[in-house]
């Protein structure tokens, strides 16, 4: 048991240094979210439909004749 313990410790210094260093990130950044931030972007174009639309066979078999 005592051969698995320096492994414990860098796995919880590990997590204890990635805690802070996200909090420190977290506690030091300058965030100031607004609507114009929240918006979609794509292109400068508004979106015309629903980005989980179905695409057509051909498109996949194109690609895949693309990628061979």
């Amino acid at each position: 048991m005592s051969g698995y313990l320096p492994i414990l410790i860098m796995i919880a210094f590990a997590f204890v240094f990635g805690t802070v260093m996200t909090l420190v990130g977290r506690w030091l950044s300058k965030t100031r979210p607004t609507p114009e931030k929240a918006l979609p972007y794509e292109c400068g174009f508004d979106a015309i439909e629903d980005a989980r639309s179905t695409f057509n066979i051909r498109y996949y078999l194109i690609a895949i004749l693309f990628l061979l």
